[in-house]
């Protein structure tokens, strides 16, 4: 099983960025993170971030030809984004989304999430918890393709 780890806007600056809601490790830990559990499991773990959402729209597109299932911090663009959400339903394959704080307990325009609707289940407030939670999920859908 491939899943990709997709990374949006101000990610690349976990660590350094409001580390009292967003914590103190560096994308990059959670990447290598996340990429060690997944090979634990069998599942290939491969990791893009971008700032901009063209490029995570063309990740998006992309991935439905190659991979088995996306996990996705689409950070801001979470409640902003028509464009990452129609990408999310032209593909087959299903996405995660995560996020490291809860939105529910956050500013009131956080609380609106434009893929949550098009995403086969969302994990929030759990820290780096929250990637490997969506990572389980992937975990358990090999294993029951595995099983059948």
């Amino acid at each position: 099983m491939k899943v990709l780890l997709l990374n949006g806007p101000n990610l690349n600056m976990l660590g350094k960025r409001e580390p009292g809601i967003y914590g103190k490790k560096t994308l990059k830990d959670i990447e290598q993170d996340i990429a060690n559990l997944g090979k634990s499991h069998n599942i290939e773990v491969s990791c893009f971030q971008s700032n901009s959402e063209g490029e995570l729209v063309t990740e998006i597109q992309k991935a439905g030809d190659v991979f088995d299932g996306i996990i996705f911090n689409a950070g801001a663009y979470t409640h902003t984004s028509i464009a990452i959400r129609d990408a999310i339903s032209s593909i087959k394959i299903p996405v995660i989304e995560v996020h490291l704080s809860n939105i529910s307990n956050r500013e009131p325009f956080r609380h609106i999430s434009y893929i949550s609707p098009v995403c086969a289940g969302s994990i929030s407030g759990l820290g780096e918890e929250s990637y490997v939670l969506a990572l389980f999920w992937f975990v358990r859908l090999n294993q029951k393709k595995i099983s059948e």
